[in-house]
């Protein structure tokens, strides 16, 4: 039996007028139209006082998918309402956790969240099983919800009660994603996400004392200068090298045992192809999908501009419904690393992804 993961091809077709990772990123935001689908609001109460807020899409018998956001999303981001509506339309139920003080209402206790807290996706699993022991569960994570996805995933090991999991554009080294942001066109992405990281830190505490000093907030020019001033000091870290080093969700990929598929894109804007793991830091478990195009959360094909397809809204519900099929194995096959992957049709083997990444070494400005 296989001992690591595999590595593949994606099948997916970058759109031809989206050539390069800062088209496929930014493209939905510029041009993409969507409503919000219908959802009905949950407050989850957490064990330590604070509370997360969850949306759920109505009816659907099949599996239940939770969807976890990216830094400083929420329901209102393009790619949440797309997946929502995509699961909804092949008969799941999606929930949708916001992350702490990210669904319009400041949470409670005097922190946020960050890249490595799997707590509050552990209590809303919990909850989750205790309410539906015999509905089947997914989850989806996007970028840094993705890390806090891969990250639990490996914290449980063979204690994971999902049926499957897609991870999509996963900053596995964070500290390697923070210097990538500071070079060429990608301060873009990092200048919008400090703007709303700071403006975040003065709404929560601007009737409450700030338990870290924030004289310096809007001086702050860099992730990892946040991430040393804000989110290090908040969250009980030394700095934001130990930050990085201890959530990056790399490390924790070779203990996943339940069917997990990475979706990634050498040409992703917040991080460098030296990111990516190798094959024998992937369990048995996962299936790591990469294409040359991609971006950021894009992954947008199609034969004209105004008939762009979003394809992360097929490939991901399509990977979640074929999991369905794959009865769990007991926790000696787990233990003996048995491969436990639904049927991967459409993709390729790589032969070695460090020959994949030589073919274009030049990282994108």
């Amino acid at each position: 039996m296989p001992k690591t993961g595999q590595i593949r091809h994606s099948a997916f077709v970058p759109a031809w007028w989206l050539s390069n990772g800062h088209l496929q990123t930014l493209w939905a935001s510029i041009v993409r139209r969507t409503s919000k689908p219908l959802t009905r609001r949950e407050r989850l109460e957490l064990p330590d006082g604070d509370f997360v807020d969850l949306d759920w899409t109505p009816g659907g018998s099949g599996p239940l998918v939770i969807v976890l956001h990216g830094l400083q999303g929420s329901l209102n981001s393009l790619y949440a309402r797309g997946i929502m509506r995509a699961l909804q339309n092949r008969g799941m139920r999606a929930v949708f956790m916001h992350f702490r003080g990210c669904s319009g209402v400041s949470n409670r206790l005097p922190r946020f969240y960050h890249a490595g807290d799997t707590g509050d996706l552990n209590t809303l699993v919990n909850t989750l099983r205790e309410r539906e022991p015999g509905t089947p569960l997914a989850a989806v994570g996007y970028s840094i919800g993705g890390n806090v996805l891969l990250k639990w995933l490996g914290e449980q090991g063979i204690n994971a009660p999902l049926q499957a999991a897609v991870a999509v554009s996963v900053p596995f080294d964070l500290y390697d994603s923070a210097r990538r942001l500071e070079r060429g066109f990608s301060q873009i992405y990092q200048h919008h996400l400090l703007r709303s990281m700071r403006l975040s830190v003065e709404n929560k505490f601007r009737h409450r004392l700030a338990p870290i000093a924030l004289d310096n907030l809007q001086n702050l020019r860099t992730l990892t200068e946040y991430d040393n001033t804000v989110t290090a000091p908040l969250h009980g870290f030394a700095g934001a090298n130990d930050y990085y080093q201890q959530s990056s969700c790399r490390r924790y990929l070779k203990n996943i045992r339940i069917p997990t598929l990475i979706l990634h894109a050498t040409d992703d804007p917040f991080m460098t192809p030296a990111a990516i793991p190798q094959q024998d830091q992937l369990s048995a478990s996962v299936i790591l999908e990469l294409s040359a195009r991609g971006g950021h959360v894009g992954f947008i094909s199609g034969h004209a501009p105004w008939k762009s397809c979003y394809w992360l809204e097929q490939r991901i519900p399509g990977f979640i419904s074929s999991s369905q099929t794959v009865s769990i194995p007991d926790k000696k096959e787990r233990d003996d690393d048995t491969e436990w992957l639904p049927d991967q049709t459409g993709a390729a083997p790589i032969p070695a992804l460090t020959a994949t990444l030589s073919q274009g070494k030049r990282e994108p400005s």
